[in-house]
């Protein structure tokens, strides 16, 4: 007897895992960690203490968070040789394969897999979360031919990240800001790169070929690399006079408008909101961005011709403007979203782990049945 399943391109609304790390209610334009609004912890968490509540489950004492965040900065460094690895790559390499290389080569240091043993469990949370930073610093400059810049112990973890860009203290504004941007984009649900994450998880390989995988995943241009385009799109729009032609053109050509629309929500991503409000913030204190001007009046422009259809700013489209002020390269945004889902990924595998079943979904088969071999000579 053969068994008739409903296919769904892309799994699209499809329960793959039970979890209570996160949820979005994409209607009302909701996103709670653990049960708490990502609003409260824009405003009043830091991104390690996000981290900390994602991975275990509840928000840290101040004990608790002091510990995680020492050990955190004990392991920021990289060893020498994943430094000279990382020298061989190509300068023309984007910096999101060279970060899950780089995340896969860790591996290789930390090979053991005891993966019923908590203590392998946090050092391999604590070793991702610190010296995945230290990577994309690191071939940041290595790929100019600079050596890079060794982590200041006495910076937090955002401003430690933006120190070793460029080895100058940060604003502590711009520090702040980055920290909420990690808040922002620490978990969301069973997104693409997550679901590789989980995927490779249930084979109980080892942590960093997990990561290494949710990564290769988030570099994609329908997932991560989205506000790497978002500001190619406003630079090549130019000005607001061309708002309207240009999206006609991309509705007349069925073109993707890049930082729009969303698969859950359908109504502006809360977290657009808020990037939105540091996007001010940092234009109020460091000077203004003209391409901010062309975003207001794109995403105003989106919602008259688009907003009955559910299609509303996401969280990609406010993120690169807020990056570019923090004098942070285009093409490492989505590293630097990938440093922050770490925590994420790392929350869903440790899940993953409590009742591991291998994922093995069926399909459904289109081809023919019973076909002849044909001899090569006849061919």
């Amino acid at each position: 007897m053969t068994t008739v399943c409903e296919y769904k391109p892309g799994l699209e609304g499809i329960p793959v895992a039970q979890s209570s790390i996160s949820y979005v209610d994409g209607q009302k334009g909701i996103l709670e960690y653990r049960g708490i609004r990502i609003e409260e912890l824009a405003a009043k968490s830091t991104f390690l203490e996000t981290a900390y509540l994602l991975i275990w489950g509840n928000l840290p004492t101040k004990e608790e968070l002091d510990n995680f965040e020492n050990e955190i900065r004990y392991h920021r460094r990289i060893k020498y040789r994943i430094r000279d690895m990382m020298k061989c790559f190509p300068e023309t390499g984007h910096p999101m394969d060279a970060l899950q290389a780089s995340a896969a080569a860790l591996g290789l240091f930390y090979s053991k897999r005891a993966l019923d043993n908590p203590d392998y469990i946090r050092e391999a949370v604590v070793r991702l979360l610190a010296k995945i930073p230290t990577m994309v610093a690191a071939f940041k400059l290595m790929r100019k031919g600079n050596d890079p810049v060794q982590p200041n112990d006495d910076l937090d973890y955002a401003a430690n990240f933006l120190y070793m860009l460029n080895e100058r203290k940060p604003d502590p504004l711009a520090a702040k800001v980055l920290d909420i941007c990690l808040t922002l984009h620490a978990e969301h649900t069973m997104n693409a790169s997550t679901f590789s994450a989980m995927v490779t998880a249930s084979t109980l390989t080892d942590p960093y070929a997990v990561v290494a995988s949710a990564v290769g995943t988030l570099a994609g241009p329908l997932h991560g690399g989205a506000n790497e385009e978002v500001i190619d799109m406003l630079e090549e729009i130019g000005s607001i006079e061309n708002v309207r032609s240009y999206i006609d053109d991309c509705l007349k050509y069925k073109k993707k408008i890049m930082g729009f629309g969303h698969r859950v929500y359908k109504v502006k991503d809360p977290r657009a909101t808020i990037l939105q409000d540091l996007a001010e913030q940092m234009f109020e204190k460091f000077g203004h961005d003209k391409y901010y001007d062309i975003a207001l009046e794109l995403e105003r422009v989106v919602e008259e011709k688009l907003g009955h259809r559910g299609i509303y700013a996401n969280v990609d489209f406010y993120s690169g403007l807020v990056y570019r002020k923090l004098e942070i390269p285009t093409d490492l945004f989505t590293p630097i979203f990938a440093i922050a889902r770490v925590a994420g990924w790392l929350a869903h595998w440790k899940e993953q782990l409590a009742e591991n079943r291998i994922f093995r979904p069926t399909q459904i088969y289109t081809g023919f049945h019973d076909e002849p071999y044909i001899e090569i000579t006849e061919r």
